[in-house]
């Protein structure tokens, strides 16, 4: 875990693909389902919305950082290097250069240095989002713009074992404290637990391995896992992720479940959109405890953040 004193994340938004949809309007949903022999029953599952874009990848990304920069206030010229986060890049090596080009044009940021982070799955925005802490709290950097952006490819895959997957996007600001800068919150601590042995088991994922970070995180910051507000997790199928982070220890009314249904599970966005959510509906304590997490198979990355007085809108 790096050094992040003074570190915040700034003014988080998100985009949602721009047609929604039934979960029973997904290409071969009942089908899916009668295969896999599971309880048809919405409620217990957490079905209910996805959202489809008909936009590419770079496009979504775009709208999400066009929304953190006005939102924040910060002209495209003080942005000094930007993170892309995806969980799938073009297959070809010739195609990823136009992509960067296509984002930096479209956000106007010019010639600033692009990191892409892609490998750690739907856990890729927070891992990105330790990237910048370390760049910012190094001095290398002043504001970093971290976006993750991501779409299915056919839309056969938009239901799984674990999952309805919408399209979509999500972006922040990592940032030096500024006194006055709204939506604002500090950067206490950062933690991962990996097992490289599970690293390729599909769809599982370990309650241990959550409390292997967990027990890194409170042992740096010295509080207690009664002491976060919220968990801003992944927002797969309502009975696994209830069960998984319960097992890792968690309070079940320190869950955000609301989403699960609402937006389905947006690749890596989940945490930040939960998190914006969170806020929108007057629901972050000035000086509180947010914990934003994603587990996939043999890896769990969570950050925490501490909520600034003027968080809620």
């Amino acid at each position: 875990m790096a050094e992040t004193t003074g570190v915040v994340i700034r003014a988080p938004r998100y985009v949602l693909g721009e047609s929604a949809m039934k979960h029973t309007e997904i290409e071969g949903f009942t089908d899916f389902v009668d295969q896999r022999r599971m309880v048809p029953d919405a409620q217990m599952w957490g079905w209910g919305t996805v959202h489809r874009t008909a936009l590419d990848t770079a496009a979504l990304a775009v709208r999400a950082g066009l929304q953190t920069l006005r939102a924040a206030a910060v002209e495209p010229g003080e942005v000094d290097a930007l993170v892309l986060c995806s969980t799938t890049f073009p297959s070809e090596v010739s195609a990823h250069g136009e992509l960067i080009a296509s984002v930096l044009r479209g956000l106007e940021l010019g010639a600033v240095p692009v990191t892409g982070v892609t490998l750690n799955r739907c856990a890729n925005l927070l891992t990105g989002l330790q990237v910048a802490a370390a760049m910012v709290a190094a001095g290398r950097h002043r504001n970093v713009l971290v976006i993750t952006a991501d779409r299915v490819a056919a839309e056969s895959e938009r239901i799984t074992d674990f999952a309805l997957f919408s399209d979509g996007a999500a972006g922040c600001l990592v940032t030096q404290r500024s006194d006055g800068a709204s939506e604002s919150y500090e950067w206490v601590a950062d933690a991962c637990a990996q097992d490289p042995a599970a690293l390729g088991r599909g769809n599982e994922i370990s309650a241990d391995l959550t409390r292997v970070a967990n027990q890194r995180l409170f042992a740096e910051t010295g509080i207690g896992i009664e002491a976060i507000d919220g968990l801003l997790h992944n927002n797969i199928y309502l009975p696994v992720v209830t069960m998984k982070e319960v097992q890792a220890g968690f309070d079940q009314s320190q869950l955000d479940t609301s989403n699960i249904a609402r937006v389905g599970h947006c690749f890596a966005a989940d945490p930040l959109i939960n998190l914006v959510d969170r806020r929108s509906a007057g629901s972050v304590r000035a000086g509180g405890h947010y914990l934003l997490a994603s587990s996939v198979s043999g890896l769990r990355v969570c950050v925490l953040l501490r909520a600034d007085a003027d968080t809620n809108p």
